[in-house]
């Protein structure tokens, strides 16, 4: 990885480089990353592509109208982004999407989470016993929880 090379597509963005590896190296922790998508193809899913340009700005709009409604629902919980509030205007958000571009929202969101989600359960079927702490953009929240609340495992979710 390249240590210069930080932000959304940069990948790691630059929280892993400044907060997260500094602590696995100290703690001695190990990192597993499970982060999925394919930048060579990412753009070609754009969930607005096939609209007029004028289409585009309205459904563009209307994503700009969601994420206010998710914003508006950030400090319900004790922790920002952490809370069944913000998850269900997140996952009312992605039903839209679907509606939208089914095709875009299966390759970019439904199949992403599935492969994350995997990574996740490959990590503590191959940690037994072990604390495992799994961070994820916040929107990702409602569909690890979706999916992991009936795995052999103690789910903490929404955080305390």
């Amino acid at each position: 990885m390249d240590k210069h090379d930080k932000g959304y597509w940069g990948e790691p963005a630059s929280e892993y480089w400044e907060l997260i590896f500094p602590l696995c190296e100290e703690r001695n922790i190990e990192f597993v990353p499970i982060d999925w998508f394919e930048l060579d193809v990412w753009n070609d899913f754009d969930p607005f592509n096939g609209f007029s340009e004028e289409q585009r700005k309205a459904l563009e709009k209307i994503d700009d109208e969601w994420f206010a409604k998710q914003m508006n629902t950030h400090d319900v919980g004790s922790i920002p982004f952490n809370s069944d509030a913000f998850d269900e205007m997140t996952k009312q958000k992605y039903e839209w999407l679907d509606q939208i571009n089914p095709k875009a929202i299966n390759f970019r969101w439904i199949v992403r989470n599935q492969i994350m989600i995997q990574r996740v359960k490959n990590t503590y079927h191959s940690n037994p016993g072990k604390r495992i702490l799994c961070i994820v953009g916040a929107d990702h929240n409602y569909i690890f929880k979706e999916e992991l609340i009936n795995e052999p495992i103690e789910l903490i979710y929404p955080l305390r």
